[in-house]
């Protein structure tokens, strides 16, 4: 991306509009401004929901074909200028332009995936003369969209998780407006650009930026907004449930993954999988391996490896294609996971590699003999830090897992499938991936955790269902 600065404007109802203020959106590699933004007030807000309402009804005449069109266009776009998208999405964020790349292929497949669900949003006949004296009953339900629907989008994949609320949206016919993360809008605004570019009509897609405690609340509150969906921290969302009232709501908060390495497992697989599921996107990621539990028998041989593997890893330039690792978001944030790791540390874990800071720049970090009492072996990390344990036994593997308030996904390296349908059966997680890394997903499954880790799933067909109702049709017929 050019460093002149061109002001990008908001996508409010269909149109591009300045504000009165604006938000630097910085660099995290060198805290250079890229751009600028506006930042939207609550008037701003309250406006966009208004003309939300008149985009629901367009949205919702929309015939099917209509829409298919109006998203595989925007997934055409997307694809014919994906190196303009991955250079934003790797300037702006802390992605490497290798992982700003993936994410530009799996928005645009995000994308294709919700225009062929668009076809398959049905419903079934019922048999009302199951029910005694219904015999002159005959009926159906369909599924209708909700209506509007708010989007809070976090900066971790700030293009692919705006796409993963907006594609399924607007397949179901439903109106939406996102409030992307403030410190990562321009991806956001260029998914706008690319629906723009499609046809899709005015008033159906907002993106509307600013800071979250002063257009937030407006969004989640009011009343015409019948859904949140949301992807960011606990504290936020559980926030959100007590403000937002009687509407529908979607979370994936976060976790503290584990994975766990038996003897029987590939070793070198395991350590490829879960050095990248620990360290990719500098360990902002939720699905990110946290906690890595290996059978007591192949401790040694793991750990040596790992810390191999990690010590090759390149941090630096983000922009360059030979970067595995870049900054973190800030360095407040890297500030943040520094403060984590010294706890653990002087309460007692061992730093086996690792643990230093530059800036926003903190190196892939192991520990080990981490205390439960420490902070980080309890809560998220959301940085580059990695906790080994040992164990004994599957079992115990197993309940340590299950110990932390999160489930969302999990991992298990063994080629017994006893032990793994096992781990599928006893741990307390959404998905589990067998002899891979808890990081893995495909954009068309569904996606999401138990306990603190969120509410409802996403991944298109099941988005789809949570922005759906369904409504019940029953014809009482004359006799015949």
């Amino acid at each position: 991306m050019t460093t002149q600065l061109t002001g990008q404007k908001m996508f409010l109802a269909g149109k591009w509009v300045n504000g009165d203020r604006i938000i630097e959106v910085r660099d995290p590699q060198d805290n250079s401004i890229i751009d600028t933004v506006p930042a939207a007030s609550a008037k701003d807000m309250v406006n966009c929901i208004e003309e939300a309402k008149d985009g629901a009804e367009i949205a919702a005449s929309m015939a099917v074909h209509e829409r298919m069109k109006v998203i595989n266009a925007a997934a055409d776009y997307i694809e014919q200028n994906s190196e303009k998208y991955a250079r934003t999405i790797a300037t702006e964020s802390s992605k490497t332009i290798r992982e700003a790349s993936k994410e530009v292929l799996r928005c645009v497949q995000t994308l294709r995936i919700s225009a062929e669900e668009a076809r398959r949003i049905h419903g079934e006949t019922i048999p009302f003369d199951q029910m005694p004296g219904s015999e002159n009953r005959v009926g159906y339900y369909y599924r209708f969209p909700i209506g509007i629907i708010g989007a809070i989008t976090p900066f971790n994949d700030p293009l692919n998780l705006v796409a993963h609320k907006v594609g399924p949206a607007i397949a179901s016919g439903n109106a939406i407006i996102v409030k992307p993360a403030t410190v990562t809008p321009l991806s956001a605004l260029l998914l706008a650009e690319a629906f723009a570019y499609a046809g899709l009509p005015p008033k159906v897609l907002s993106v509307i930026t600013g800071y979250g405690n002063e257009i937030g609340d407006v969004l989640v509150t009011h009343p015409a907004v019948r859904m949140i969906s949301f992807t960011g921290g606990v504290e936020v969302g559980e926030e959100i449930t007590r403000k937002a009232g009687l509407k529908k709501i979607s979370m994936e908060l976060g976790s503290n993954s584990p994975v766990i390495i038996l003897e029987d497992g590939d070793i070198d697989d395991a350590v490829e999988s879960t050095v990248s599921g620990a360290f990719y996107a500098a360990g902002q990621n939720c699905l990110s391996v946290q906690r890595i539990y290996i059978q007591e028998s192949i401790l040694y041989s793991f750990q040596t490896k790992f810390i191999e593997r990690t010590n090759q890893y390149c941090v630096g330039d983000k922009q360059l294609e030979i970067t595995d690792m870049g900054p973190l978001i800030t360095e407040k944030e890297a500030i943040r996971v520094e403060k984590l790791v010294n706890e653990a540390i002087d309460k007692g874990a061992l730093l086996l590699t690792g643990g230093k800071r530059n800036g926003a720049f903190y190196l892939p970090t192991v520990l080990t003999n981490v205390p439960k009492n420490c902070t980080i072996a309890t809560d998220e990390i959301f940085g580059p830090v990695v906790l080994l344990y040992s164990v004994p036994d599957l079992d115990e593997a197993i309940r340590l897992s299950n110990e932390v308030n999160y489930g969302l996904q999990a991992g298990i390296f063994t080629k017994s499938i006893d032990k793994a349908h096992r781990a599928i059966a006893k741990m307390d997680v959404g998905g589990i991936m067998i002899n891979d890394s808890s990081d893995y997903r495909i954009d068309s499954m569904p996606f999401g955790g138990v306990k603190k880790s969120g509410l409802g799933r996403e991944g298109i067909k099941f988005s789809v269902q949570e922005m759906t109702e369904p409504k019940v049709v029953c014809f009482k017929l004359s006799d015949y």
